[in-house]
């Protein structure tokens, strides 16, 4: 992940994401995009990743990641994302 998407996602994640969850269990990154927790951390969840059920980005301690979803308890349903475009000003 470069520098200006963490920007853009720690910007998200600063607005609460998609929602939050709490972790149940200490997770240990085993790949450089896993995020890394500990048990009653709460995650702040960015998106949920397409074509996998399970697996989310979040944002924990100042780190974006991955997380698997049966490692926390979500804070109530998510979000859905809105995705919007810059648009260029028309003069």
């Amino acid at each position: 992940m470069d520098a200006s998407e963490l920007g853009r996602w720690t910007r998200f994640a600063a607005k609460g994401g998609i929602g939050k969850c709490t972790a149940l269990q200490d997770c240990i990154a085993e790949h450089a995009e896993d995020l890394m927790f500990m048990k009653d951390d709460e995650i702040t969840v960015l998106m949920q990743i397409p074509g996998q059920p399970d697996l989310y980005l979040g944002y924990c301690e100042g780190v974006v990641g991955h997380f698997r979803g049966d490692a926390v308890r979500f804070h109530g349903r998510l979000k859905k994302p809105v995705l919007t475009k810059r648009q260029s000003a028309v003069s």
